[in-house]
C-alpha cells in the first residue's frame, strides 16, 4: 500500500515538474533574455582603456555657442575605402566597442591590429564561410564602402538584389516622370558606425558615380531609439532604411542614416551629432546640396531631433519627432521611481487591497495604469510564486511602469549589467562599468571611487503629494510610502541583476523583478535615506546639451501614436514638455505643431508635405522667419483610425496641464502626469535636485491644503522621513547653471537662409503655475522606437 502511495506521489511530483517545466519554458521563449556568445567576442582592450579614473565633469561652453571643429577628412569616401575612425569632435572613441554586423555586404569588420583587442577576424574558406583561423583582430569595426543595388518587386512589393530580377521591376513616378523603382544603397562606416545612404538610382549612374536626376532634392535624416548605454557598434541592413522608407524613397527622397543615431547603441549627442555632420558631407559630396533635411525618428530618435535643433542649428532645417520626448536623461527622473514604487506597492504594502488594482497605482504614479491589460511578466510571476510568496496574489492588470519600464532601469544604473555583455569575454566584461553614466563619464564625471556620477535625486521628493492633498490617499499611507522608500544604492554598493529572463539563468535561488537589492528600503520606523545627485554632475549634463532647454527655432511636428491605454512607454505627455519648455525659453511655441492619431493611421505623408509647404515658404520668404512662413492650414491636431481630422487648431490640447478648458483633442486623447508631477513638480519634468524648504515652512505656505491639520499631527514622523527638508518646486532646478547657457539671440541657417531668432517675452511662472501653491520617456531592451 505504501509503495502504491509513494508511486503516486512521484507521479505528481513528476507531472508537476513537467507542468513548471513546459510553463517555465514557454515563458522562456515569449520573455526578452541575453543572447548567447557570439563567435567574434570582444577579447581585449588598449592598455588604460578601463583605468576608471577620476574624473572633473563637464565645465566648458554649451555646444549651442561652442565652434566646430574644420572638417580634415577628404569626402566622399569612395568605394573600398574606409571612412574616419576618431570623431572630430566628440572626444577619444571608447573602448571596449562590439563590432557588430553589416547584414547588406554580409562581411566581417577590417583587421586593424594583431595585438588581440577588439574582436577576432576570421579566415574564409572557398565557399566563403568563417573558418576558425584568427587573422587579425579589429579594434574599431571598421568596413570598407560598399554599393547595392535593390528593385522593387511586382510580385511580392519587397526589395531585392537587382541581379535577381526577373521582369518584375516596379516602377514609380518622381520629377513628373516614370522610372524604375531601384535604390542604390551605399554602406561603410563613419565614427566606427554602421552608415546607409539610400536614394534612387539615377539616370546613366555607376556604383561609383551615382547621379540625382531621380532625387526629389530633399533629405530625410532617419534617426532610432532604443535605450542603449555605449560600448556597441549597431546592425545594419536593408530593412533599416530601404524597407523602413520605402514609401519616401517611392516619392524621390533620399535617406541617410547611421547606427550613431540609434539610441540603443548610445545616448551621447556630441557623437550623434558628429557622425551626422560627416555623413551628410558623404551625401553632398556625392549628390549636392539638398533642398533642405528633415529629420524623421522616434523615440529616441526623437530627442536626437529636439538636441540637434537646440544645439547645432543647420544641420536639421526642419524636424518630424515620433513617440518624443524632450530627452533622454530628464526621463531618468521619473522613470527611476517606477520600481522604488512598484516595490511598495508588491511588497511593503501588499496588504492593502487597493493596490492589487492596478489602475489604483496611477494616483500615485502618474503615470497610465489598467487593470484590463495583461503583465507581461504574468507567466514568469506564477512561476516565481511556487517559490516566492511575494509573487502570489499580484495585482490585476499592469502599470506602464512595468509593461514600459521594466528592465531598463538596470540597464541604464548598474554599472555590473547589460544584456549585451556577453559579446564580450567575462574578463574585459567583469571590467567595464555598464551604465549610462559611465557611457556619458566626459559630461557627468567621475567620483574617487572611479564610477561614473550620476544626476538621480529624489532628496525631499513627497510621493503621492498630490494625491493627499486631493484626498485620494490617506496620511498613514502618505507617511509609510515616504519613508519606505528610499533611493538607489551607489554605483560601488550595487550587485548584479536578478531577471532571470535578463541574466538567463533559469529560476535563480533569488528572483526580484524590482532589483530592490540596489535600493536604499525603510520603514515608518526607520526611513530609508534617500539619493543625493553629484551637483557637478547636473551642472556638466546641462552645459554638455544633453537636456532640451527648449531653444528649437525650426519647424517642428511632434506626431505620436495615442498610446497611453496600452500602458507604452511612449506616453503623450512627453510631447506637452516639450513644449512647455520652449514657451520658457522662447516665450512661445508656435513652430511646434502637435498631431497625434489613432495607432490605425499614420499621418505621415501629412506631416512630410506641411514640412515641403513649410520649407518653400520660407526659401521664399525668409525674412518673414519660421511661424509666419508656416502654411495656411498648419495647426494642432488629432485624427481618428480611419484618418479623419477629429479637431485642428489654437486650443486643442488645452487642458489642466495649462490650466484652460479642455479641448477637443485633449478630450479625445487625454494626458497622464508622472510620479514627480504627483509630487509637485512642473509638467517640465526636468528638476533634478529641488530646492528643499523645512517641513514646518511648507506647511505653513498651505501645500498640503485640506490635508493640513492631518500633517501638523505627524510632524514628528514628517521631520524623521525628510530631515533636511521637503521639495519646493516653485523654484528653479538647484543645481542648473546660474548664467543664461544660451545666451547668443543669433540668426539661424534654415533650407539655406538665414532667419532672425523669434524670441518673445517669456512668462515668469509655468502653464498651470498660477496657483500659490505647486500642484502637479520593457518590452525587449531594443525597443524604444517606433518609426
Amino acid at each position: 500500500m505504501s509503495g502504491r502511495r509513494g508511486r503516486i506521489l512521484s507521479g505528481i511530483v513528476v507531472a508537476f515538474f513537467l507542468a513548471l517545466g513546459a510553463g517555465g519554458w514557454y515563458g522562456y521563449q515569449e520573455l526578452p533574455r541575453i543572447p548567447g556568445v557570439p563567435k567574434a567576442p570582444v577579447v581585449g582592450v588598449p592598455q588604460g582603456a578601463l583605468e576608471h579614473q577620476p574624473l572633473p565633469a563637464y565645465a566648458g561652453p554649451h555646444p549651442r555657442v561652442m565652434p566646430r571643429p574644420p572638417e580634415y577628412y577628404p569626402f566622399p569616401i569612395t568605394i573600398g575605402e574606409t571612412g574616419p575612425v576618431e570623431p572630430l569632435f566628440a572626444g577619444p572613441s571608447a573602448y571596449p566597442f562590439y563590432c557588430d554586423n553589416n547584414s547588406v555586404t554580409r562581411r566581417q569588420p577590417l583587421v586593424d591590429n594583431h595585438d588581440r583587442e577588439g574582436v577576432p577576424v576570421f579566415a574564409e574558406n572557398e565557399n566563403g564561410e568563417l573558418t576558425d583561423e584568427v587573422i587579425g583582430y579589429s579594434r574599431d569595426c571598421s568596413h570598407p564602402t560598399a554599393v547595392t543595388y535593390y528593385y522593387r518587386s511586382t510580385t511580392d512589393g519587397a526589395f531585392h538584389l537587382l541581379e535577381d530580377a526577373s521582369g518584375d521591376i516596379d516602377q514609380v513616378t518622381v520629377n513628373g516622370r516614370t522610372t524604375d523603382f531601384i535604390v542604390r544603397l551605399e554602406t561603410g562606416t563613419i565614427n566606427r558606425f554602421h552608415y546607409a545612404i539610400a536614394v534612387l538610382r539615377g539616370d546613366g549612374e555607376t556604383a561609383g558615380k551615382p547621379t540625382p536626376s531621380n532625387w526629389n532634392r530633399r533629405l530625410i535624416y532617419q534617426m532610432r531609439g532604443g535605450v542603449g548605454v555605449g560600448r556597441r557598434q549597431g546592425d545594419i541592413s536593408k530593412g533599416d532604411i530601404v524597407t523602413r522608407r520605402a514609401d519616401q524613397l517611392a516619392r524621390g527622397y533620399a535617406i541617410v542614416y547611421s547606427t550613431a543615431n540609434q539610441t540603443s547603441n548610445h545616448y551621447n549627442i556630441w557623437l550623434a551629432e558628429d557622425t551626422a555632420r560627416r555623413l551628410k558631407k558623404q551625401f553632398v559630396a556625392l549628390y549636392g546640396e539638398p533642398l533642405y533635411t528633415v529629420g524623421l525618428g522616434g523615440s529616441g530618435g526623437a530627442i536626437q531631433q529636439y538636441l540637434f535643433a537646440q544645439n547645432a542649428p543647420g544641420l536639421l532645417d526642419a524636424a518630424i519627432p515620433l513617440y518624443s520626448y524632450p530627452d533622454m536623461v530628464t526621463q531618468t527622473i521619473y522613470v527611476f521611481d517606477c520600481e522604488p514604487l512598484e516595490y511598495f506597492f508588491d511588497v511593503l504594502d501588499a496588504d492593502n487591497p487597493r493596490w492589487k488594482d492596478a489602475s489604483e497605482r496611477t494616483v500615485i504614479q502618474g503615470l497610465s495604469a489598467s487593470n484590463e491589460v495583461e503583465s507581461r511578466f504574468k507567466t514568469l510571476k506564477t512561476a516565481a510564486a511556487l517559490f516566492d510568496g511575494r509573487y502570489r496574489d499580484g495585482a490585476r492588470g499592469a502599470t506602464e511602469c512595468t509593461q514600459g519600464w521594466r528592465g531598463l532601469v538596470p540597464l541604464v544604473n548598474n554599472p555590473n549589467f547589460a544584456h549585451f555583455m556577453k559579446n564580450f569575454v567575462d574578463e574585459v566584461a567583469e571590467r567595464t562599468h555598464w551604465s549610462h553614466w559611465e557611457d556619458l563619464r566626459q559630461f557627468y564625471g567621475a567620483g574617487e571611487s572611479g564610477y561614473a556620477n550620476s544626476t538621480w535625486d529624489n532628496e525631499g521628493v513627497q510621493y503621492g503629494l498630490s494625491a493627499l492633498v486631493g484626498g485620494e490617499i490617506s496620511i498613514e499611507t502618505f507617511l509609510q510610502m515616504n519613508a519606505s522608500i528610499g533611493g538607489w544604492k551607489d554605483p560601488l554598493d550595487q550587485t548584479g541583476e536578478k531577471l532571470w529572463f535578463l541574466n538567463g539563468n533559469l529560476f535563480p535561488a533569488e528572483l526580484s523583478v524590482w532589483s530592490e537589492q540596489n535600493m536604499n528600503v525603510g520603514s515608518l520606523d526607520r526611513p530609508a535615506p534617500r539619493s543625493r545627485a553629484s551637483m557637478d554632475a547636473i551642472e556638466g549634463i546641462y552645459r554638455s546639451g544633453h537636456v532640451f532647454l527648449g531653444d528649437a527655432e525650426i519647424p517642428i511636428i511632434d506626431l505620436r501614436h495615442y498610446l497611453d491605454g496600452e500602458l507604452d512607454m511612449h506616453h503623450s505627455l512627453a510631447s506637452f514638455s516639450s513644449r512647455e519648455r520652449m514657451r520658457r525659453a522662447r516665450g512661445h511655441a508656435d513652430n511646434q505643431l502637435i498631431w497625434v492619431a489613432h495607432k490605425d493611421y499614420t499621418p505621415l505623408d501629412e506631416a512630410l508635405d506641411t514640412i515641403d509647404r513649410w520649407m518653400l515658404n520660407i526659401m521664399d520668404n525668409p525674412e518673414a522667419g519660421v511661424v509666419a512662413n508656416m502654411p495656411a492650414g498648419a495647426s494642432d491636431q488629432c485624427f481618428d483610425q480611419e484618418g479623419n481630422i477629429i479637431a485642428a487648431g489654437p486650443g486643442v490640447w488645452d487642458g489642466a496641464w495649462n490650466s484652460q478648458a479642455t479641448g477637443a483633442c485633449m478630450q479625445e486623447y487625454p494626458i497622464y502626469r508622472t510620479s514627480r508631477q504627483v509630487a509637485g513638480a512642473p509638467i517640465t519634468d526636468d528638476v533634478f535636485k529641488c530646492h528643499l524648504q523645512p517641513v514646518e515652512q511648507a506647511l505653513a505656505s498651505g501645500l498640503y491644503g485640506q490635508s493640513t491639520p492631518f500633517v501638523a499631527e505627524r510632524m514628528v514622523d514628517m521631520q524623521r522621513i525628510f530631515p533636511t527638508g521637503v521639495c519646493d518646486f516653485r523654484e528653479p532646478d538647484l543645481a542648473r547653471p546660474a548664467e543664461e547657457l544660451i545666451p547668443v539671440r543669433e540668426t539661424v541657417r534654415i533650407a539655406g537662409q538665414r532667419i532672425s531668432p523669434d524670441y518673445r517675452q517669456a512668462g515668469d511662472n509655468l502653464a498651470g503655475e498660477e496657483r500659490e501653491q505647486p500642484m502637479p520617456v520593457s518590452l525587449p531592451l531594443e525597443q524604444g522606437a517606433r518609426d
